[in-house]
């Protein structure tokens, strides 16, 4: 029986080796630049690094993912389509689109290549997807997170399209790709310049008199906490906003929950997915290392017929890692 693909995630060399010496099947990762949507300082792959990457994945029989799921604007396609040229130059086995000027260039040029969906395209319904297999022929779709399990296994009847789905890492309340809360901010969307929350627009004020912790985005409040109180990083979505009506400071759009899947792993699975994803090409070599090896452990024993999902014990030890405040299953088991 082949078993469900562990896609792990990798934002430098050494958090790829991690992914791969842990046990995942695949590793998603990115060039350096505006190409990918996790564009942070020091993070993702310089070509030289992208060959090496792919040359070590390879040779432990591996596959490695190369996102270029930015939405490029006129000038920037270009180097979008750089990047696709590199990515296929190295060997990558699959490129990740979802800008349709990127999938057509991969089509005309590279037909005999493999393209997956980014969840950015949120392709929710078997008839998105069908029409991207179609006219762009996607061999993959990364689904968004608003999907029941239900819902997924319907999917899965209904296209010959490989499903992708997200395992562990951030909730997000918008359908992917949807989201425009960090432009009326910053000026600068998600979409086109890779970061919901850049680190350049983040500043931590401290209070000297009281200790308290003021979290801005430019100049909007998103969070005020004490020394002692711990809170995830600081997005619009997931800021702590003072409610007028109340009088209180809460969570008013989603609470900074983070989504871990073990405890429905077999659900997940039955559905007949092809591929579970990790989130987090932004966290360290550490994190890399520990989610993958839980979920390689959780995924073999369920083939050799010993994880039943609620009785593990097996995501306790993922909770210091997890980026929101608290784990969740998201949509997973109902919206």
């Amino acid at each position: 029986m082949k078993k469900i693909e562990i896609c792990a995630p990798a934002g430098n060399l050494p958090s790829l080796k991690a992914a791969v010496d842990n046990g995942a099947d695949a590793v998603y990762m990115g060039f350096s630049g505006d190409t990918n949507l996790r564009n942070f300082p020091a993070l993702n792959f310089t070509e030289d690094e992208v060959y090496k990457a792919i040359q070590y994945a390879h040779s432990r029989k591996r596959k490695v993912y190369i996102t270029v799921n930015a939405y490029p604007q006129e000038k920037e396609l270009p180097l979008a389509y750089n990047v696709v040229d590199r990515a296929y130059e190295f060997g990558a086995d699959a490129v990740i689109a979802s800008d349709i000027a990127v999938l057509s260039y991969v089509k005309e040029k590279y037909p005999e290549k493999r393209v997956h969906l980014s969840v950015q395209a949120s392709a929710s319904n078997v008839q998105a997807i069908e029409f991207y297999r179609k006219h762009f022929g996607i061999k993959r779709v990364v689904l968004p997170r608003v999907l029941t399990v239900d819902e997924i296994a319907a999917l899965r009847s209904q296209t010959s399209v490989e499903l992708e789905i997200f395992a562990m890492g951030l909730l997000c309340i918008n359908s992917e790709g949807q989201c425009f809360l960090s432009s009326y901010l910053t000026s600068e969307s998600i979409n086109t310049y890779g970061a919901c929350s850049h680190p350049k627009f983040i500043n931590f004020e401290e209070d000297e008199d009281d200790g308290v912790m003021k979290i801005l985005s430019g100049s909007v409040l998103l969070n005020k906490c004490s020394s002692m109180e711990e809170v995830a990083y600081p997005t619009p979505c997931k800021g702590r906003y003072y409610n007028t009506a109340t009088g209180e400071l809460n969570y008013s759009i989603q609470d900074p929950e983070s989504l871990n899947v073990l405890e429905i792993l077999p659900e997940i699975i039955r559905t007949g997915i092809d591929s579970i994803k990790i989130e987090g090409r932004q966290r360290s070599r550490t994190y890399v290392e520990k989610v993958v090896r839980t979920f390689r452990e959780a995924v073999d024993k369920y083939y050799d017929g010993g994880y039943c999902g609620t009785d593990s014990n097996a995501g306790r030890d993922l909770q210091s890692l997890f980026e929101g405040l608290a784990p969740s299953v998201g949509c997973y088991k109902g919206k």
